[in-house]
């Protein structure tokens, strides 16, 4: 999946497969996950925000299926 460079101090790069409503989280620490059933305007909600890490800790972690994958 292509991600995207964000500007965060946890967050690496995001990207987003709307065929499976999936987002893919690369964390700096090199950590790789990816979150289902993820609708698209959340991913761009959360690509949009003022801070990536508040969105991601507010509405993604612990509000979808999720599995590390790198």
């Amino acid at each position: 999946m292509n991600r995207e460079s964000v500007q965060s101090s946890m967050i690496a790069s995001l990207g987003y497969e709307a065929d499976t409503s999936t987002l893919e989280v690369e964390f700096n620490s090199g950590a790789i996950w990816q979150y289902y059933d993820v609708p698209e305007s959340v991913y761009y909600d959360m690509m949009n925000s003022g801070s990536v890490g508040k969105f991601f800790h507010s509405n993604i972690k612990g509000q979808y299926r999720e599995a590390q994958v790198g």
